[in-house]
């Protein structure tokens, strides 16, 4: 089965290269690779151009926000297997794709996916944080809790019937595409237990106060949405669990 790997990026030439690398090291090669740039002007375009003989998609425009973007990568994507990577994100090893592709050979599974680590860029072999999926995403989403963005592998048909990235989220598009297809519990799914994903820190959702208030804001507007059942002392409540994954 082909992966599609997906990877939106706006003036990332510090972290684009060590992305590209990761996905061309996999030892499972049939995947296709594609790159949506926000017409980056700090040399992203340069670095992608001159790795484009393992990029096979590769757009550079304005858009309407990262969410617009990964959209883009879904409608251009023509794998069996969808998944996303961060431009400042790697994966955690040569055989993710391997394994991915391994577990989807039961033909049952409609999702799979695992926990991620986090490292500080000034010391990038350190990790400071392990983020744990949850083992039943349904349950969790009241929490403000789902499975880890970058470590999820959807087969294609989940868009289809479940619909792509609401763009009016600016931080949280991630959390509503998961809570519309977990909410119902019907998803059949995998969760690996293992880290599939390197994370740096200082990403959207990771940059301080005003974003974490946006971040909440937005999860409480789309369980509203979705009619889950929360509040802001759960959602709140989550950060007791974030200070358990830091590693001293």
């Amino acid at each position: 089965m082909k992966i599609s790997v997906i990877t939106v990026s706006f003036n990332s030439a510090s972290t684009i290269e060590r992305c590209i690398q990761s996905v061309k090291s996999q030892t499972y090669k049939n995947v296709e690779y594609i790159i949506i740039d926000g017409q980056s002007q700090d040399g992203t375009v340069e670095i992608v151009n001159r790795c484009k003989n393992f990029v096979d998609i590769f757009i550079s425009e304005q858009d309407a926000g990262i969410y617009d973007a990964m959209n883009k990568g879904i409608a251009l994507a023509t794998g069996d297997i969808i998944a996303f990577l961060n431009s400042d994100d790697i994966y955690a090893g040569t055989w993710v794709l391997s394994e991915v592709a391994s577990s989807f050979s039961d033909s049952e599974l409609d999702a799979i996916f695992g926990d991620l680590s986090y490292f500080n860029i000034a010391h990038p072999n350190k990790v400071t944080r392990v983020y744990r999926s949850p083992d039943n995403p349904s349950s969790a989403l009241s929490w403000g809790i789902i499975p880890a963005h970058p470590t999820l592998f959807l087969r294609r048909e989940i868009f289809a019937s479940f619909g792509v990235f609401d763009s009016s989220f600016k931080i949280a598009g991630d959390f509503d595409l998961m809570a519309k297809i977990f909410r119902s519990n019907s998803l059949r799914y995998k969760n690996l237990h293992k880290v599939m994903v390197k994370m740096q820190l200082g990403g959207i959702s990771t940059a301080g106060m005003r974003s974490t208030i946006l971040l909440n804001q937005e999860i409480y507007r789309s369980c509203c949405n979705n009619l889950i059942h929360t509040n802001y002392l759960k959602l709140c409540a989550r950060y007791l669990k974030k200070i358990l994954e830091f590693k001293i």
